[in-house]
């Protein structure tokens, strides 16, 4: 390999050291280039190493048959292929890529390239290896379009796992708020039949006592009213059969009439369906008293509020 080659390579940015390496490796610029090419990827030291080793190794049984005495050899011959080449160099580097190992030496001399036809081998060469630059440039795409799609894939099948996740949260928490509400019925229901079962209780006492009191038995008819006064007992069945309520609620004042027998429970389920919240004392402020959740069972009549009375609402 002339100056002039590893000038080229030099000028095509390939390192010194590197360069000077690949043309006593090959010998020729196109070989070169292929080793360059090659070995780009492992350090200057390891190749360095490599040759050091490979020149302590003697390659006499690569040469076949020797010329005749007093003739000087040219050139290396390729027994296997018929490849001519200038040096041992190049010799070797082809027995290294075809697996050849059948040399002789030949007198015949090989031509040096010309300056055009230099040209013409480093712009092929260049163009093989703008095309392999190419085409390693479009397998390195393809294989980052390939694990983005992989990546993306991967991102979906995780946010659909998450959506699913809160899908069924969602549908879990629905369904123990639906479950929560009926318990919630059935314990109103149970409350209302409770506090009906006791109404009818105390009515059905106070028609025993009442039967007692008139001398007859609970299920006979009451005697008839005298006619003399029949007005005055109409008006004061009248006077203690309603009760008149002024609730004080946190939406405003409410003016109400219920009758006597209603009780407290009845009054609280009416008030929270008008004013949208739940009720769960009333107080008075005089005689100062608090009627809780427990005392919901009585009637206005028994806790005092009829014919009138103020509650606060709470």
């Amino acid at each position: 390999m002339t100056k002039s080659d590893l000038d080229l390579l030099l000028e095509m940015g390939f390192e010194k050291a590197r360069a000077e390496l690949a043309v006593k490796k090959t010998g020729g610029l196109q070989g070169a280039l292929t080793w360059l090419e090659e070995n780009q990827d492992k350090p200057l030291e390891e190749l360095q190493a490599a040759e050091a080793t490979a020149a302590t190794t003697t390659e006499d049984s690569e040469a076949g048959p020797s010329i005749p005495s007093g003739q000087t050899a040219a050139s290396l011959v390729c027994n296997d292929c018929g490849k001519k080449f200038r040096s041992h160099a190049e010799a070797s580097y082809h027995a290294s890529k075809t697996d050849h190992t059948d040399f002789s030496e030949s007198t015949e001399a090989i031509a040096p390239l010309t300056e055009e036809e230099k040209k013409a081998k480093l712009a092929e060469l260049r163009e093989k290896l703008k095309a392999k630059r190419e085409a390693e440039e479009a397998r390195q795409k393809e294989e980052a379009k390939r694990n983005e799609q992989i990546r993306l894939k991967a991102t979906k099948e995780a946010q659909d796992i998450k959506e699913e996740l809160q899908r069924k949260e969602q549908m879990r928490i629905a369904a123990k708020k639906r479950q929560e509400k009926l318990e919630d019925i059935e314990a109103k229901k149970r409350i209302k039949a409770k506090i009906e079962a006791d109404r009818l209780e105390r009515k059905r006492r106070e028609e025993e006592a009442k039967a007692l009191r008139e001398g007859r038995l609970p299920n006979q008819p009451a005697p008839a009213a005298p006619a003399a006064a029949p007005a005055a007992s109409s008006s004061s069945a009248s006077s203690a059969a309603t009760a008149r309520l002024r609730l004080q609620t946190k939406s405003g004042n409410l003016v109400k009439s219920f009758p006597s027998e209603t009780t407290l429970f009845e009054v609280a389920q009416q008030i929270e369906a008008e004013v949208g919240a739940p009720v769960v004392k009333f107080s008075t402020t005089f005689p100062k008293k608090t009627y809780e959740t427990v005392d919901f069972g009585q009637t206005l009549a028994e806790a005092g509020l009829a014919p009138s009375a103020v509650l606060i609402v709470n």
